[in-house]
């Protein structure tokens, strides 16, 4: 297996950029630690590290939104990927919006761009 460099960050956590594999479109941004690493290049669907909630995270294991894996680019210094992704359900953002960059700075503000494709509060029933 490609072993990354996760001893290049204090806390062993590198960036994984998220894209869509057709499009490029950014759907997000997470971290992997060595065990999100593996468990994404073992099973092709995304996981990552909740920094929030100190532990792995498959993407989609609460929304079924899960994130299936078509290429991965490792960075020149083993210490960034990108996943090209088949986003399934549509949205990447626990917002419900397709991606977890849809507000865009105009002036001193925050304009968001199109609506959510699922409402949060039914899905992760908070």
């Amino acid at each position: 297996m490609v072993s990354l460099n996760f001893s290049k960050s204090e806390s062993g956590l590198l960036p994984a950029i998220v894209q869509d594999y057709q499009t490029n479109e950014v759907l997000m941004l997470a971290y992997i630690n060595e065990l999100a690493w593996k468990e994404t290049v073992k099973t092709g669907k995304a996981h990552y590290w909740s920094r929030s909630r100190n532990k792995l995270w498959l993407k989609g294991e609460t929304s079924g939104h899960i994130q299936k894996i078509h290429e991965i680019l490792v960075d020149c210094d083993d210490d960034t990927v990108i996943y090209k992704v088949e986003q399934i359900g549509g949205a990447a953002c626990h917002t419900g919006h397709r991606s977890c960059f849809y507000r865009r700075l105009e002036n001193d503000a925050l304009v968001v761009e199109g609506a959510p494709l699922f409402d949060p509060e039914k899905v992760y029933k908070k």
